[in-house]
């Protein structure tokens, strides 16, 4: 069983590296598969388990995608029928839903489109969406869709493992329009009532985001900076309704049911105490699971602790192993994408860890000590797996949760739920309750705050190698060993070299060249053998979300890139400048150039101008614009770089438009020559005139446009220019993130979303 389930998970895990999806006939396999697997001999059972797994993925990956949005309605108007699916999320100037279609139709003909999108509404929405009510929409839609960068977030896993197949927006229209109300998704009605009569309770409170979390696990409320200080601490575990607050809810379930149930009398001659227990214990569980709206990671931490119930109600021996096993195999089956999530790692590691750390313990310890030597096991268990997963990891994370863990879990979780409960009832009690746990959870997040001033806080590596991981895994092992095994110190040897690895170098007198994939705007990165620069920063969407935190520090981090040497803000559009601020908060910058020094007080920022001139490890720097005789104006004003090699040069542009372009051109074309060019103001008809492209004479020109951009950049007549001259063009829309080698023999473009490509990707 236990063998059987590691094969499975290897299956499912092998299925999802699959670059293309396999035919469905495939699935047939399973006919065999699962008979040979449940009745071969041990061994043999193994390569049937495999197969198993990756044959149900199959069958799964295929009910998902069977219905993709048509070619023919991507960005046309569609109205759509159906039912808010999900808890409104309030953003700065939108809601954002979840929405299960019923019928849909363009003009007058029915037309199928996915049964779950996602969608924004901008302007005009009712401030009060309810779950479950029955609305038509007039939308459009899309593909899923998202950044796709090294070390960046996979949206398009993400929407695809909450079964979403389309994203959009409401369109202002008269077809706009509630149906009916109704109650056919009462369990998110209910969480959606619970969310205002707490928020009503909490008002203005800081901290009402973080408790609305631990009650009904929504966590769009939480902001930014609580989010960075959870995460410098290593505590933001503990803002998921996972398998701690579950446990903890069906364990306090388990002891208040053994000792109510003492006297229930002759209750006891058909039903013990314990079985009593875990009655209640399982459906406490199953309550708290569905006020956090039976979310992934609660479906999880619901069959582990369903698990151990029934094994206590069947006599059954719990074997920590067989049962860790059981769980495993029950979520993989429900939900094979389940291993798309970090969540389903941490979860089942941490566990695991936990049954490591207490096999072969004897004696008797006091319970305070045995929680602070859990707390350790967990954070130091963790540890190599949090750095693969994040790039990096809380160095103060075992003394953060000393504080947090039992604070949280003891104090504040059962203080919110008993609050949320009897407010229906006593509303001055709930409140009171709901207050205290607010004060508290302050109280917690100030100690957090202060800790995640700490230096050395939080450590950041590069991406980590196989091997490195596997000594890092056998090093923990060591570490973690009852007292008394042998060579126990070399565990802490075996970490170092994911500690201290770092990406291959770059050789003098080369540089690296990686332009960003950030939608419609620009950021870039180059790297020579000691030195980094980032040029641009991409755009701003909101306050609680800019391409710099999103894309351009894990991108900075995963290559194992700990300062910035230059940062160059072309100008001071949203779409370059948006995530400077999040840069500079997230890494130490050396140096900052730009056009806008005005926009980014109070940092000291030196503004760019031609002739200045600098050479890292054997590589060239020079600014070409704007200069001392031109007067430019927003997009004319863009910092122009050129970059120099032995072999190849780069030049970036920023917005820079015709007058720019004519400037440059009459004060020495010679220095405009390039390999390679980022194409001024993303490809718009204001630039890149015929006189400025021969005397670039690029062999590449990369475009930063995000997919389906409203300004259909880049425009067509643009294009058209760069193919006469017989420009090889790439797109950050549809290449993903684009890189170079510059300095290193041919040029050959490295194209993320190809070389990093999934089979849900582009569906």
């Amino acid at each position: 069983m236990r063998t059987g389930t590691l094969a499975f998970l290897i299956g499912v895990l092998l299925f999802q590296q699959m670059t293309m999806l396999p035919p469905l006939v495939w699935a047939w396999g399973l006919v065999l598969c699962v008979p040979a697997a449940l009745w071969l001999k041990p061994f043999w059972h193994l390569p049937a388990w495999l197969l198993t797994g990756f044959l149900w993925s199959l069958l799964g990956a295929h009910q998902i995608l069977a219905v993709s949005l048509p070619q023919n309605l991507i960005a046309k108007d569609v109205v759509v029928q159906g039912h808010i699916a999900s808890l409104p999320a309030q953003k700065t100037q939108h809601v954002q839903f979840e929405f299960d279609v019923q019928h849909a139709w363009a003009g007058e003909q029915p037309v199928t489109v996915p049964g779950r999108i996602r969608l924004n509404w901008y302007r005009d929405y009712p401030e009060s969406l309810q779950v479950g009510d029955n609305w038509r929409l007039q939308v459009r839609l899309k593909p899923p869709r998202g950044f796709r960068n090294p070390g960046g977030f996979d949206y398009e896993a993400w929407l695809l493992q909450h079964r979403i197949r389309a994203t959009g927006y409401v369109r202002k229209s008269d077809q706009n329009q509630i149906l009916s109300t109704g109650w056919s998704y009462s369990l998110q009605r209910l969480r959606q009532t619970i969310r205002s009569q707490v928020s009503d309770v909490l008002g203005d409170s800081p901290v009402k985001g973080l408790v609305l979390a631990l009650v009904i696990g929504d966590r769009s409320a939480i902001n930014p900076e609580q989010w960075q200080t959870l995460q410098h601490t290593g505590t933001n575990h503990l803002m998921a309704i996972s398998g701690l607050h579950i446990g903890l809810v069906a364990g306090l379930a388990f002891w208040l049911g053994q000792r109510l149930w003492r006297y229930a009398g002759r209750g006891m001659l058909w039903l013990p105490a314990p079985k009593a227990g875990a009655i209640l214990a399982l459906l406490a569980a199953i309550a708290y699971a569905a006020l956090a709206g039976f979310s992934i990671p609660t479906q999880r931490a619901l069959i582990m602790v369903a698990v151990v119930m029934l094994a206590l109600l069947s006599n059954r021996p719990i074997i920590p192993t067989r049962t860790l096993a059981t769980a495993l195999l029950l979520v993989l089956l429900f939900d094979p994408l389940a291993i798309l999530a970090s969540g389903f790692w941490l979860s089942f590691a941490a566990v695991a860890i936990i049954f490591y750390g207490l096999s072969g313990r004897l004696g008797q310890l006091p319970r305070w000590y045995q929680g602070m030597r859990v707390q350790w096991w967990i954070s130091v268990g963790l540890f190599p797996l949090v750095v693969i997963l994040f790039q990096r990891a809380s160095l103060i994370s075992p003394l953060a949760n000393l504080l947090a863990v039992p604070l949280v879990s003891l104090l504040v979780v059962p203080l919110a739920l008993v609050g949320t409960l009897i407010l229906p009832v006593s509303h001055w009690l709930g409140d009171k309750a709901l207050q205290l746990a607010a004060w508290l959870m302050h109280g917690v997040m100030v100690g957090l705050s202060w800790m995640a001033q700490w230096p050395f806080a939080s450590w950041s590596g590069a991406i980590v190698s196989n091997w490195h991981a596997a000594l890092a895994l056998g090093g923990v092992i060591l570490l973690l060993a009852p007292r008394g095994w042998p060579v126990r110190g070399i565990g802490l040897l075996l970490l170092l070299p994911m500690i201290v690895g770092v990406p291959s170098g770059i050789p003098t007198g080369t540089a690296r060249f990686t332009l960003l994939d950030v939608g419609q705007g620009l950021a870039a990165v180059v790297e020579t053998r000691h030195h980094t620069l980032v040029f641009d920063t991409g755009p701003r969407f909101s306050p609680r979300f800019d391409t710099g935190a999103a894309v351009v520090v894990p991108y900075l981090r995963q290559r194992g890139l700990r300062q910035i040497d230059r940062l160059i803000i072309s100008h001071g559009d949203s779409d370059h400048i948006g995530g400077a601020e999040s840069v500079l908060a997230a890494m130490p910058v050396e140096k900052i150039t730009s056009s806008v020094p005005d926009k980014l007080m109070p940092h000291a920022v030196e503004s760019c101008q031609r002739g200045q001139r600098w050479t890292w490890d054997g590589v060239e720097f020079a600014m070409l614009h704007p200069s001392e005789g031109f007067s430019p104006r927003r997009n004319n004003a863009s910092c122009v770089l050129k970059i120099t090699t032995g072999k190849h040069a780069l030049l970036l542009t920023g917005d820079i438009e015709k007058a720019a372009e004519r400037h440059l051109l009459q004060a020495g074309s010679p220095d405009l020559r390039a390999d390679i060019l980022v194409a001024p103001h993303h490809g718009s008809n204001t630039s890149s005139t015929m006189p400025f492209i021969r005397a670039v004479a690029p062999d590449y020109v990369l475009f930063p446009v995000g997919y389906r951009n409203r300004f259909s950049f880049p425009r067509d007549a643009v294009v058209q220019r760069y193919r006469e001259q017989g420009v090889s063009m790439l797109a950050t829309a549809s290449a993903g993130a684009i890189s170079f080698d510059l300095g290193q023999g041919q040029l050959r473009p490295g194209r993320f979303r190809q070389s990093a490509r999934r089979y849900w990707h582009d569906r």
